[in-house]
């Protein structure tokens, strides 16, 4: 009798220790500032609706990807174009929605399941200081290019990655049909770009559109309406056996990309890189914020 009391018991241990692994998340990220914050409140978040949560932030891309694939990593939010090109070397010009659903439909070739996107887009843009778009009457990268094709000098701060890539400035500028001049290109560290732009050294300069400087330096996007650049939607993917595991996972995921877009994650940026605030103070302010969970 002890010995099927024992066995009954160790039994009901043995499940009740499936059941705490079956909500266990790992949660990963990587070392930049927006994954850094996406990551915390992921974290947050899970933990306030039961999941015990293991937080691993501030990991290289290939090394994170990596991870997900061999069960080390079971959640983290990755960029549509990131998968396409970098990880499944999908060269062919698309659209967003035809990115999102070639990585869906490839990834899930690897156990890997991408929930909905968000509607923050952490792809290049041009950016031009807002008084002066303004007064100049530009709102898109066409009509820049009018401007420039109508004989007014623009300048503008390049990295020499963005200068010298094949999906850069020469295709951008192919693309729509004009060209600053070799004279009026002004090379300097990425980080360097926008404080350049902000203090009047330059009129245009590349950035990434949920940059949190945008905003905190009056900055405004230009609207990319050829689509040249490629679409890098934020969105949550998670692996399948975990979802197997979590049956509310996904809702619960796609509430809070629900949340994001480029104007959102640029001003939690910011609340980071400018005014100086722990990653971890404001993803819980977000949360909070948004009455979460």
């Amino acid at each position: 009798m002890k010995t099927l009391m024992t066995l009954l018991t160790g039994a009901a241990l043995a499940g009740s220790l499936a059941t705490a692994q079956a909500d266990e998340i790992v949660v990963g990220g990587k070392g930049f500032t927006e994954q850094l914050i996406l990551s915390s409140i992921t974290t947050q978040y899970l933990e306030e609706l039961g999941y015990d949560v293991e937080k691993r932030a501030g990991m290289g891309s290939a090394i994170l990807r990596q991870a997900q694939v061999n069960g080390q990593v079971d959640l983290y939010w990755e960029y549509t174009g990131t998968s396409l090109i970098t990880y499944n070397n999908v060269t062919e010009k698309l659209s967003p929605e035809e990115t999102y659903q070639r990585v869906k439909t490839l990834d899930a070739e690897k156990g890997l399941v991408w929930l909905e996107p968000s509607d923050a887009n952490n792809t290049y843009a041009l950016t031009m200081r807002a008084d002066d778009a303004e007064e100049r009457g530009i709102e898109t990268i066409s009509d820049l290019a009018e401007t420039i094709n109508n004989g007014e000098t623009i300048t503008f701060a390049s990295n020499a990655e963005f200068y010298a890539r094949d999906d850069g400035l020469r295709p951008l500028q192919q693309t729509y049909g004009f060209r600053f001049g070799r004279p009026n290109i002004k090379r300097m560290d990425f980080g360097l770009t926008l404080p350049a732009l902000r203090d009047e050294q330059v009129d245009v300069s590349i950035a990434y559109s949920t940059d949190g400087r945008i905003p905190a330096f009056n900055l405004v996007t230009l609207e990319d309406d050829k689509q040249f650049f490629p679409a890098y939607a934020l969105t949550p993917v998670v692996r399948k056996d975990t979802l197997e595991a979590n049956p509310k996972l996904d809702e619960q995921m796609n509430k809070l990309s629900a949340l994001l877009n480029d104007d959102v994650m640029a001003s939690l940026n910011a609340k980071v890189d400018v005014d100086k605030q722990p990653v971890e103070q404001v993803a819980e302010n977000f949360l909070k914020k948004h009455d979460l969970p």
